[in-house]
Parts: structure tokens; sequence; C-alpha cells
């Protein structure tokens, strides 16, 4: 079945190849006509109203070439980014950024053995972050996301926020709703506490 399949998914034309039960192979024709073929004894059988079939083959093998993509995808090198600093460039990994903080004309990268200054402003570094899983939490810090061990929320209606590495940073009111986004999902709680 794993090899009719694989032929499916590595040809181009728009009529896949399915392995059906044991050894047969179906190959669609039309909408209205198909053909099953068995290895074992060359005999074919003909139907002609199975018209939902081409359909879910069709879109078994489109399903399989995204998982194939996804998969390709996948195996790239991690996402990185270079900064400049004291003659060189360095090259660090973006999932291992835990926190990026405005500290006046700069920024502080704080990657998760050590903080680099940068000259460049928060909300042109948050717009390149996003993609990668960061999120704004104050007007003067974007954590990523999987970073992000713990939050508790405050009496004032502001939450903290504790990342790896034990560092915490509060986050305002007017970027609560960012929150949400920390988790696919939410066990016991469909909002944030507080």
């Amino acid at each position: 079945m794993r090899r009719s399949i694989q032929q499916a998914v590595h040809s181009d034309a728009d009529v896949p190849v399915v392995a059906l039960e044991g050894n047969t192979h179906s190959t669609v024709e039309s909408r209205q006509e198909y053909a099953l073929e068995s290895d074992a004894e060359n005999t074919c059988y003909h139907s002609t109203d199975l018209s939902a079939l081409p359909v879910a083959v069709a879109d078994t093998a489109k399903l399989i070439r995204t998982l194939r993509q996804l998969e390709a995808i996948a195996k790239r090198q991690a996402p990185r980014i270079a900064i400049k600093e004291k003659g060189k460039i360095l090259f660090l990994d973006v999932a291992e950024i835990v926190a990026v903080q405005a500290e006046g004309n700069y920024i502080s990268l704080r990657h998760r053995t050590s903080s680099y200054l940068l000259r460049e402003c928060l909300s042109s570094m948050a717009q390149k972050l996003e993609p990668y899983g960061f999120i704004r939490i104050h007007r003067s810090v974007v954590v990523n996301i999987s970073a992000v061990e713990e939050i508790q929320s405050q009496p004032t209606g502001e939450y903290r926020l504790r990342v790896k590495g034990g560092k915490e940073y509060l986050v305002t009111r007017t970027y609560k709703d960012n929150l949400k986004d920390l988790a696919q999902l939410w066990v016991g709680s469909e909002r944030l506490p507080g």
C-alpha cells in the first residue's frame, strides 16, 4: 500500500494511484469509471457510479504531497539571526532568543547564554521576529513564546511573566490579549485569570 501511495505522491499527474486491499491497485480514469486490476490474477473489474471515489483519492494524494512539503520544511535548518558585534558577525538560533527589550536607541537581545546590545528599534525587531513565535507583552519588551514558563495575574490587571532562566517581565493591559498565543490549548480555563 505504501509503495502505491508513494507513486501517487511522486507522480505529477492529476490521476493518483492508490493501493487497496492486498495487491490490488486502482487507477482513476474518470469520475464515472474506474478499473481494479489484481496483480495476482490480472483480472479487471469495472464499475460505473463511484463518483465520490476519485475525489477522495485525489484529496488523499494532495494531502500526502502537502505532508511531504511540510516534512521538507521541517528538515531545513532552524532560522538564525545574524548580528554584528565587536567586528564579528555572530549567528544565533532564533529559538534560543528568550526576549528582546528596548534600551533607549538600542535593543537588548537576550540569548539563552548572554545578551547582545544592537542599534535597532524594538518595533522593527518585533515585526521581524513575529513569524518565529515572538509576541509583544509591553511597549518595550518582546518575548519568545516557547521560552515562557509561567504567568501570574497582578491586582492591577497586569500580568507577571517568567521566562526560562528566571527573568520576569511585566505584561501591561494593552498587550494582555497577546498572551492567548502562549498556548494552543488552554485547559481548565477559557480565558486568562484576573
